[in-house]
């Protein structure tokens, strides 16, 4: 696919931006708002930088931008030093934060969600980076899988639900 040169400088700029964020960070958010309210698509945000530490990349969502930044900076601050997240494992959120705790999943299809990672490793979608879905739990405590969980189904997509 040809794309114009206009398109092609800002692709640059943004990967260069991108490159210096996470060399400076050690990893960047990259957050996406829904398309429009009819494309069922949620709001999420992505780490990038975690696959080049040797972790998937973590994915939020359902959360407006800072809530997704707050969980996805806590989480890729514990593996930054050194803490190796597994599926199934819950995440408590910072002592004081009010923040949601959080439950580790695996993302099936991550080809579909993580563009911004796949282009800055260079990576086509059918050999995405890996992801792990960080499933938050409501200010009730319910997570997504509990009876009385209150919000619906596309409130927090369950990971291979949904795609950008």
């Amino acid at each position: 696919m040809t794309q114009d040169p206009q398109t092609l400088a800002w692709l640059d700029q943004e990967d260069a931006h991108l490159a210096q964020v996470i060399r400076q960070h050690g990893w960047a958010v990259q957050y996406v708002f829904p398309h429009d309210e009819e494309s069922g698509m949620p709001a999420f945000g992505y780490t990038v930088g975690l696959f080049g530490l040797g972790h998937p990349e973590l994915v939020v969502v359902g959360l407006s931008s800072t809530g997704a930044h707050g969980i996805l900076q806590h989480v890729a601050r514990l593996v930054a030093d050194g803490r190796n997240l597994l599926p199934g494992e819950a995440v408590p959120p910072p002592a004081g934060s009010g923040a949601h705790a959080v439950v580790v999943e695996n993302v099936p299809n991550p080809g579909e969600v993580l563009f911004v990672a796949n282009r800055f490793y260079r990576r086509p979608d059918e050999y995405s980076v890996p992801a792990f879905q960080l499933t938050w739990a409501h200010v009730d405590g319910a997570y997504p899988w509990d009876d009385h969980y209150p919000c619906g189904p596309d409130c927090q997509p369950r990971p291979g639900e949904w795609r950008a």
